[in-house]
């Protein structure tokens, strides 16, 4: 039941899973939620749980804005994945035409061509602009703060000392990569980097990394940027991560603990069970707390 005391919440909707976990976490607060839903990428289902619904095209921040403020939304989050690759498809700037807002927020990098478009600055971009106007951008996990992952074991055995030599180099590999604000994850296998992701997403880098190691085997280790804000793009994880893990024959994923979200732990944990994979969270300077296996090295 929503509570008149608490103002609503704007909540700016991608693709995926994501958005619907954290607008019933907000309802379940007594908050009303006031959606901007992104055309192309936010689930329908997003009207039935939301008190306001609004679809916009990713060039429309100024409807994003209005919409917020219509509804006194002054707290706003993100959640959910923006197909960025969307914005390089031919026609790209007619079918997502920027609004004057959206214009002036992203002057540096449409206009003058003075700043790049990284991922990070993108996002802080919009951050910034909608805290100018009165509406301030809150991590997703405010919200929902037990879809962060715990450390340790999360399926399967503890690893061998292969595995964590490749957990170790996997781990430098993908925080590089977060560094670079590149992309957030590798797939390693016997200390060889096989794929990295870029703009293309965590799936596309899992599947070229099974065309490219038909033995499979291999392992997927997913981090936080060292520079992670965590109001947007935070690591995230969910049954379709591992269903593509197990069509390109991968077999351990590594996460990282307390900044990645783990949708529907339940499922997440019989679907790895019943496919064997081996999934764990662990942090930079607690790799040594994972015990290996007995197994030879």
């Amino acid at each position: 039941m929503n509570s008149p005391d608490l103002a609503p919440v704007g909540l700016l909707a991608g693709w995926g899973n994501l958005p619907i976990v954290v607008a019933q976490a907000i309802k379940r607060s007594g908050r009303k939620v006031v959606c901007a839903a992104v055309k192309e990428h936010a689930d329908p289902i997003l009207e039935e749980i939301c008190d306001s619904t609004t679809w916009v095209g990713l060039g429309q921040l100024g409807k994003v804005k209005g919409h917020f403020q219509r509804h006194q939304a002054s707290d706003a989050t993100m959640a959910g994945k923006i197909h960025k690759v969307r914005l390089f498809d031919r026609g790209a700037l007619w079918n997502h035409f920027p609004d004057w807002f959206c214009v002036q927020t992203f002057a540096a990098q449409l206009l003058w061509g003075s700043s790049d478009r990284k991922d990070d600055t993108l996002l802080m971009a919009i951050v910034n602009a909608f805290a100018r106007q009165g509406i301030t951008f809150l991590p997703a996990t405010d919200f929902a703060p037990e879809l962060l992952v715990n450390f340790g074991m999360i399926s399967g055995p503890n690893p061998g000392r292969k595995l964590l030599r490749d957990i170790e180099f996997g781990w430098q590999m993908a925080k590089e990569l977060g560094r670079l604000d590149i992309g957030q994850s590798v797939a390693v296998k016997n200390q060889a980097v096989l794929a990295l992701e870029a703009i293309e997403g965590t799936d596309a880098c899992i599947r070229r990394a099974g065309d490219l190691c038909k033995a499979g085997g291999f392992t997927v280790v997913k981090v936080a940027k060292p520079q992670q804000d965590m109001r947007f793009d935070v690591p995230t994880v969910g049954v379709g991560t591992l269903q593509t893990m197990v069509d390109a024959g991968a077999g351990t994923l590594v996460l990282e603990a307390g900044k990645t979200i783990l949708l529907d732990e339940p499922a997440v944990l019989e679907f790895a069970k019943t496919h064997r994979l081996t999934i764990l969270a662990v942090n930079e300077d607690r790799l040594a707390d994972i015990a290996p296996s007995s197994e030879a090295a």
